[in-house]
């Protein structure tokens, strides 16, 4: 996704017994800290994915270990590789 660039309004904070306690963020700044962590979970994500060994399967062996895909797939138009 293609962010925009907003201008940061200043942050209210909520304070309980003279200590900060929360923080009123305006809702598009919310939404834009909420996207970047999810960017950086999916990028934690494919580094895991990354430095596992790939592990392939021959396509006639999937379908027979699923077998409910396996009854409506029509495989005739499927080639060996």
């Amino acid at each position: 996704m293609m962010r925009t660039k907003t201008r940061r309004k200043k942050l209210e904070l909520v304070y309980t017994d003279n200590e900060p306690t929360a923080v009123i963020l305006d809702i598009n700044e919310y939404r834009e800290i909420l996207e970047r962590l999810e960017d950086a979970d999916d990028l934690k994500y494919v580094e895991r994915l990354r430095n596992r060994p790939l592990k392939l399967k021959a396509f006639e062996l999937f379908l027979s270990e699923h077998s409910k895909w396996n009854k409506n797939f029509p495989t005739k138009h499927v080639r060996n590789l």
